[in-house]
């Protein structure tokens, strides 16, 4: 594989940019960044000993290397961050459910709407988040709607809206929870200044917002408008509500952000603490999949993923360790910021306290998460259940094998074998036989080679027995299937046969259909099985049969090329109903000249005479 690949290493450019390694199928495994990518990308095919399990896995499955020169390395960062989002290569690291995180979006236009989203548009709206915790964001929007009077419609609202009288005021206009901004009744300027508030509220400032609003009423009462002052009263009343529900960590009012890490094996929490105001203001978690690398680097793809959309970045990130290419993320972070930012390690006082505080948070997750997990493993569908009575069998059928037999007129016979766990297809378990020892159309003799190569190979090699068989096919086909299995020693497996016309269930031993209510979902899923098998089956027919079309001796007529040959097996199923047809017909159903579908005839009958 390595030699393959040097003549491509020799183009790899010296440049800033991200590399991305691709396998045999033209899929995406790795995507990387580097300062030179020259240097990065040949150090993965030097010989070392320092490489880790999960990096020589996946050097086997390089079959191309590709890249993308950039100008610098922070615009490596971010490129890779977009690419890895994108095509969730297999070795890099899976942040679960992270397109699904909410934001709170404050829209760009004249007097902007405030609300939560899930989709990220690029129109020059703001953004605060992600949270993960969907639930506190809403509390939060609700404390915001009883300080503020922001509009809850989605209109477009401008001047000309305005002027022209398109839109009037709704009923949170006459209740107060609006101010109108639709008819002109509060000014842009006014209601923008009340966004501005906002948006400090967002970044944890509510101390200005307090001392804004405290004023605010103090001045409304000194010129005895008494009914605006309790208005602003019970704002200060909502905001001190709101701050009793955060925690008080530290006396240090830097704006700051706690990242932690959790992990066992390949799976892991990330916990991110929001310090505002001395407060924590939300505690954020991200569920971490396929976890090969090593600490430094997850907590890299951590940052750059759960900043990639935020429109606000603190001052200070308190890690636990340094992050690889720190000083890449620190320039990264600092121009989305508009300002500096550092990384923090504490060792001692309040800021490793908070450390403290995430680290515990980020274990308890994640061991709620591996119970859960635990839990969902050993957790039969009920549908299984269903299945379980409705074929009398001791346990639930958690590992169900399918197999269907394929051919066309007894030409290019295949079997397909497909696999389900817990009711879900595994298509990486699938599998798909060339039937070598039967000539001509026999099911059942079809049926008992896959049978016994199937688990012939499953007694040998010690692989997990299925709890259920399915076999395409009525009684006959499973009477081939037990007499393999019996042959085999392995006639302990429990066994059952699916006839399609009247969709009955055979079991061993009895010559009757099983009685199983038509509309039984566990019947329901049998059909399923089966006819995912038919499909798979049915597919690597075609393929073989496309296959053979290519080098079929009808190429040697003149004037048929591959697709009239294709057109040709496409309607007509065997040679023996070419040859039962007059030319004629063949040229009508085809478009191939009469000329030719006389000398395709020709052609077949000196076949079958040789045969």
């Amino acid at each position: 594989m390595y030699k393959n690949l040097e003549n491509k290493l020799k183009y790899v450019p010296n440049k800033p940019g991200v590399y991305q390694f691709v396998n045999t199928r033209g899929e995406i495994i790795y995507i990387g960044k580097a300062k030179e990518l020259k240097k990065r990308v040949r150090s993965y095919f030097q010989k070392c000993k320092n490489k880790t399990p999960k990096t020589f896995a996946m050097i086997k499955h390089i079959n191309n290397i590709e890249w993308i020169v950039v100008r610098n390395e922070v615009e490596a960062l971010l490129t890779e961050a977009n690419l890895i989002k994108k095509h969730k290569p297999r070795y890099n690291v899976d942040l679960r459910d992270d397109k699904s995180y909410p934001f709170i979006r404050i829209t760009n236009e004249p007097f902007p709407q405030v609300f939560i989203t899930r989709n990220i548009i690029k129109d020059g709206s703001k953004y605060y988040g992600p949270f993960t915790d969907s639930s506190r964001l809403r509390i939060i929007l609700k404390a915001l709607n009883k300080v503020f009077p922001i509009r809850s419609c989605s209109y477009h609202i401008d001047e000309d809206t305005i002027i022209e009288k398109k839109i009037s005021v709704c009923l949170d206009y006459h209740i107060k929870k609006c101010e109108g901004p639709c008819e002109g009744l509060v000014t842009e300027i006014k209601y923008n200044n009340m966004i501005e508030r906002i948006e400090q509220f967002f970044k944890g400032k509510t101390k200005e917002i307090e001392n804004c609003l405290n004023e605010t009423m103090i001045n409304a009462s000194k010129h005895q408008r008494y009914e605006e002052a309790s208005l602003y009263r019970d704002q200060l009343e909502a905001i001190h509500l709101f701050k009793k529900t955060q925690s008080q960590v530290a006396t240090d009012f830097t704006e700051r952000d706690v990242i932690t890490l959790e992990r066992d094996g390949t799976i892991g929490i990330a916990v991110v603490l929001r310090i505002r105001n001395g407060r924590i203001f939300s505690r954020d978690k991200l569920y971490l999949k396929q976890l090969r690398d090593d600490d430094d680097i997850i907590m890299k793809t951590v940052i750059m993923r759960f900043y990639m959309h935020s429109d606000f970045i603190p001052q200070e990130i308190s890690l636990e360790y340094l992050p690889i290419d720190s000083q890449g993320l620190i320039k990264w972070l600092s121009i989305k910021r508009g300002g500096s930012l550092r990384f923090i390690y504490p060792k001692i006082g309040e800021k490793a306290k908070e450390l403290r505080v995430a680290k515990q948070n980020s274990k308890l997750l994640l061991g709620e998460w591996l119970i859960e997990r635990k839990k969902k493993r050993f957790q039969v569908p009920k549908i299984l259940d269903t299945l379980k009575k409705d074929l009398n069998m001791d346990v639930a059928p958690r590992r169900i094998e399918a197999f269907d037999i394929s051919h066309l007129g007894g030409n290019d016979t295949v079997a397909s074998l497909v696999f389900f766990l817990d009711g879900k297809p595994k298509k990486s378990s699938y599998r798909r036989y060339d039937i070598k020892s039967v000539s001509g159309i026999d099911d059942f003799a079809a049926i008992r080679e896959v049978i016994t190569r199937r688990y012939k190979r499953v007694k040998n090699e010690k692989l997990p027995l299925p709890d259920l068989i399915l076999i395409d096919g009525g009684k006959g086909q499973l009477s081939m299937a037990i007499s393999a299995l019996r042959d085999l020693g392995m006639d302990y497996i429990p066994i059952i046969g699916l006839a399609k016309r009247l969709e009955e269930v055979y079991i061993p031993g009895n010559s009757e259909p099983q009685n199983i209510n038509k509309a039984s979902p566990g019947l329901i899923l049998l059909k399923r099985i089966r006819d995912e098998a038919h499909r798979f089956a049915i597919k690597f027919q075609r393929e073989k049969r496309k296959k053979n079309i290519t080098g079929s001796f009808l190429e040697n007529v003149k004037g048929l090329g591959k697709k009239r040959i294709e057109k040709l097996y496409q309607e007509f199923k065997s040679l023996d109903e070419i040859l039962n047809v007059q030319p004629e017909l063949i040229s009508a159903r085809t478009k191939i000249p009469l000329k030719t579908s006389t000398e395709i005839i020709k052609i077949v009958k000196e076949r079958k005479s040789l045969n």
